[in-house]
């Protein structure tokens, strides 16, 4: 039998981030297969992969963003289709994982929903995961099967660095982001500091204190994700307050909710850098994308030539 790295790499993009697998194959150097997705007239999802994948070493490129439910359908129904045709190996290029933020039960009767999407995707017949900034890194023990959970801070760590600023300080917005900051933090060679902040409601936050002295420092906030944008334009509006010069944010996950192009549109914010990870609508006025295209696609070459990936987290 031919090894996993002699097997033919076949890239199939689903309906979520067409412009992403186009840039993905442009890195590799391959032509995207062919699939026709479509939907029943009662609203059920219709996936026909017309490559033949035999054999072959597929990688779905289908993150689980909005509209979720539709797209991790989508997701599902393709994996267990390459694996009915006899694909050799099915990796589930997944650069947003939807449903993670219930990891945990909080309270009784609640669902932990991320456990049970980390199922249907083995089930489905997924053999490997490759993802971008679980919102949780524990998920990747959700998981019987490998999970590559790479970092955006590599790309968004280069984007700040040609932005040539002086006296930068990264900036967690909350304590549990604190390793993903001390990373870009350690990149950007500069000092780091947090927001201590409460929820008094989901997705309701309140600033409580800032830890780290900023005066004079150009603030770079980093976060896997901006949804509402309500805890960022708080922390900028708090850091400003105590003598920082700019506040720049950086977020791996452009998931914009409706209301945060009016909330960080009109907040003291120089520049929101996000990623490609997911289409990019509803963009505050200070929106730049970078992509992860290089990323995704040199993890993608190493997964398929059975190399390391790991120097990818360095």
């Amino acid at each position: 039998m031919a090894s996993l790295a002699e097997g033919e790499l076949k890239l199939l993009p689903g309906s979520a981030n067409p412009e992403l697998a186009d840039r993905l194959a442009e890195y590799l150097g391959v032509e995207l297969a062919k699939a026709d997705i479509g939907k029943f007239p009662n609203g059920e999802i219709r996936v026909n992969i017309e490559d033949n994948v035999r054999g072959t070493d597929v990688f779905i490129v289908q993150p689980t963003c909005p509209p979720v439910n539709d797209n991790l359908m989508e997701l599902l129904l393709m994996v267990d289709a390459c694996r009915r045709s006899s694909a050799h190996r099915i990796t589930a290029v997944v650069p947003f994982f939807g449903y993670a933020r219930q990891d945990r039960k909080t309270r009784s009767r609640e669902p932990i929903s991320a456990k049970l999407v980390a199922n249907l995707m083995t089930v489905a017949g997924t053999d490997r995961v490759l993802t971008l900034d679980l919102h949780a890194p524990q998920l990747q023990g959700f998981f019987d099967i490998p999970v590559d959970n790479l970092f955006g801070n590599r790309t968004l760590a280069e984007h700040m660095r040609e932005q040539n600023l002086d006296n930068v300080m990264v900036f967690s917005p909350d304590v549990g982001g604190m390793q993903r900051a001390r990373q870009l933090a350690k990149q950007l060679e500069c000092p780091l500091g947090f927001i201590d902040k409460r929820r008094p409601e989901p997705s309701v936050a309140e600033v409580v204190n800032v830890v780290g002295k900023v005066t004079g420092k150009n603030v770079v906030f980093v976060d896997d994700q901006i949804d509402t944008g309500g805890t960022l334009a708080k922390a900028a509006e708090a850091v400003l307050e105590l003598g920082a010069k700019s506040v720049y944010v950086c977020a791996t996950h452009a998931v914009f909710s409706a209301a945060v192009a009016d909330t960080l549109g009109h907040a003291p914010i120089r520049s929101v850098v996000v990623t490609d990870t997911i289409p990019v609508t509803n963009a505050p006025r200070q929106t730049e994308v970078v992509t992860v295209a290089p990323l995704l696609g040199e993890a993608i070459r190493r997964v398929h030539e059975n190399l390391s990936v790991s120097r990818l987290f360095e």
